[in-house]
C-alpha cells in the first residue's frame, strides 16, 4: 500500500520522510536525523515499512549514540498507538540498550495546530491555492477510488435495514 499511495505511487513514506525533514530542521538537530516506523500493521506475513523504531535504537546504542529524541510525525495527537509504542515499547528498548531517550509531544490540542487546521480547511472552502511546506508541494484533497491501492471498491453510499420481530 505505501508503494502504491498518492497518484504517482510512493507518497505515504515520501510525506513521512519530508515531514522528518522539517521537523528535524526546524527543532535544529544537531546530528543527523532517521525516519523509523512504528505500530506494525497487518500480519507477520505482510512486510511493513521499516526501519522499526526499536531496531533503529539497537542501531543507534550500537554505533555510540548518547541519546535519541523520538517525534512521532505521523500522528497529531497522543493515543493508545503513540503511547504503547514509544513510551512504552521503545522507552523499554532504549532503557535496556542504555541509551537515554526523550519523546517530542504530539501537537494534539496546541493552540497553533488548532489555528493551522482552521486555516486550512478554511482555504480549501475558498478555493483558495493550496499552501504547503517542504518540496513536495500540496496533496490533492481528496482521494479517489483505487488511487492508494488499498484494493478498497469506490466510495457507495452507506444504508441500514431495520428488521424487528
Amino acid at each position: 500500500m505505501a508503494a502504491a499511495s498518492g497518484p504517482g505511487g510512493g507518497a505515504y513514506p515520501a510525506q513521512l520522510a519530508e515531514a522528518s525533514r522539517l521537523v528535524a530542521g526546524r527543532a535544529g538537530a544537531p546530528r543527523p536525523w532517521r525516519l523509523a516506523y512504528q505500530s506494525r500493521s497487518g500480519p507477520p506475513s505482510v512486510p511493513w515499512l521499516g526501519p522499526d523504531v526499536r531496531e533503529s535504537l539497537a542501531e543507534l546504542a550500537g554505533s555510540g549514540s548518547d541519546g535519541v529524541v523520538l517525534a512521532p510525525v505521523g500522528f497529531i495527537c497522543d493515543h493508545l498507538e503513540v503511547v504503547y509504542d514509544l513510551d512504552v515499547e521503545a522507552a523499554q528498548t532504549a532503557e535496556r540498550l542504555g541509551l537515554p531517550l526523550a519523546r517530542a509531544a504530539t501537537p494534539g490540542t496546541d493552540q497553533r495546530f488548532v489555528s493551522m487546521i482552521t486555516e486550512l480547511v478554511a482555504e480549501r472552502q475558498d478555493g483558495a491555492p493550496p499552501r504547503a511546506l517542504g518540496g513536495l508541494g500540496p496533496v490533492a484533497g481528496t482521494c479517489g477510488p483505487g488511487c492508494c491501492g488499498s484494493g478498497r471498491p469506490a466510495a457507495r453510499p452507506a444504508t441500514a435495514n431495520r428488521t424487528t420481530t
